[in-house]
């Protein structure tokens, strides 16, 4: 699968950046709705949520069909499935890096260290603390 162009990012990113157009994507997610079932749920007019729907077609994220009287939106599931390859391939790289990062600390904390060894004027950690106060006063 071929990578978006970073202005197909941008603008794919910019578009869903708004809480109306990602509720307007989730929504397709179910299938294909008219600009007024869209509508529906937002306290704007239709005017506006055609304007979402405007910017989420300008990014390639949906797209308008004729059926009839009825121009019903439907999400491009394949354009999703872009940017969320793009996200993986960052994604990995990361996991990648706190795996060898996990590996790295799994050695170092098998490893005995000197850290742990009392300082030689420390009391000594195996006495009680009566017992140490007691050989500290001597």
């Amino acid at each position: 699968m071929n990578l978006p162009a970073t202005e197909d990012l941008d603008r794919a990113f910019a578009a869903l950046a708004d809480p109306v157009r990602r509720a307007i994507v989730a929504r397709l997610s179910r299938g294909a709705a008219t600009v007024n079932e869209l509508a529906e749920p937002f306290e704007i007019s239709k005017q506006a949520v055609s304007k979402h729907i405007q910017v989420l077609e300008a990014a390639g994220l949906v797209s308008r069909s004729r059926d009839a009287q009825r121009r019903p939106v439907h999400l491009e599931a394949a354009r999703l499935e872009a940017l969320t390859a793009w996200i993986d391939r960052y994604r990995l790289v990361a996991e990648q890096q706190f795996r060898s990062l996990d590996a790295v600390l799994e050695r170092t904390a098998a490893v005995p260290s000197q850290a742990g060894a009392p300082h030689p004027s420390a009391p000594n950690a195996a006495l009680t603390p009566k017992e140490n106060d007691k050989e500290h006063q001597s």
